[in-house]
């Protein structure tokens, strides 16, 4: 199937279409990449507890968005590991390295979560 640049959906048959692509990628996330499990969980188990602590519901908010900031950049690894994986499977120092940039981004989130929480709860 080709892509038609021409008569793409517009309006909310585009809404909507997106939306079942972001779900099924979510859907795919899940089943396969382990790491993107991992993160879920933590965003699962850090929302209920933000809802225990004495803070207020702007610092709630950004411990919540620091959390998924990691999974947002675990979906962005994903997606550049698939891009790389597609072009070939061969050993190629650019393809090791844009897998591991976009490692470093997921590492980074992480600090960034870490120091929030900290800074937060200290």
């Amino acid at each position: 199937m080709m892509f038609d640049n021409i008569n793409k959906p517009k309006g909310l048959k585009r809404v909507y279409l997106a939306t079942l692509n972001s779900l099924r990628a979510f859907n795919w996330l899940v089943k396969n990449e382990a790491a993107f499990r991992q993160e879920l969980l933590l965003l699962v188990l850090v929302i209920p507890i933000t809802f225990l602590l004495d803070i207020t519901i702007k610092e709630q908010l950004i411990l919540i968005i620091s959390t998924l900031f990691i999974l947002f950049t675990e979906v962005l690894n994903t997606a550049i590991e698939s891009v790389v994986d597609r072009v070939g499977l061969e050993i190629h120092p650019l393809s090791g390295l844009a897998k591991d940039l976009g490692s470093a981004a997921v590492f980074i989130s992480l600090v960034i979560a870490v120091c929030t929480w900290v800074a937060i709860l200290l």
